[in-house]
């Protein structure tokens, strides 16, 4: 094969294409903590963040997870008032899509297409 790049960029596209219809597949709470996920995660974004450290600090990433929650619950209280209800193990599913995510920053480029 003399030009492989081409059929290369094909893989991620449809790797980056699976990922995302699996993404909008999530329920509709998981959605909505997502997008705090990514908007604290936005921030954490630049070289030499802990986000990109080869081994990211269990205490740092609790740590992101707590100030996640905070804003959960921010949103929550600001939305239903003080009466609001957040589900138990929020701070499960916070975990895990936080951790999915910083996954997913750090095995992509700029352009946002995944490495391999």
């Amino acid at each position: 094969m003399a030009y492989p790049m081409p059929l290369f960029y094909q893989e991620e596209d449809t790797v980056m294409r699976d990922l995302e219809y699996l993404q909008e597949m999530y329920p509709a709470e998981a959605k909505k903590y997502r997008k705090v996920i990514v908007d604290v995660l936005d921030r954490l974004d630049y070289e030499g963040s802990m986000i990109y450290d080869e081994y990211p600090d269990r205490w740092q990433i609790y740590r992101l997870k707590q100030i996640i929650v905070d804003r959960i619950k921010d949103m929550a209280v600001t939305e239903a008032g003080e009466s609001a209800k957040i589900p138990e193990g929020i701070e499960d599913l916070v975990q895990v899509l936080l951790c999915g995510e910083i996954y997913q920053r750090r095995h992509s480029n700029r352009n946002g297409v995944l490495k391999f």
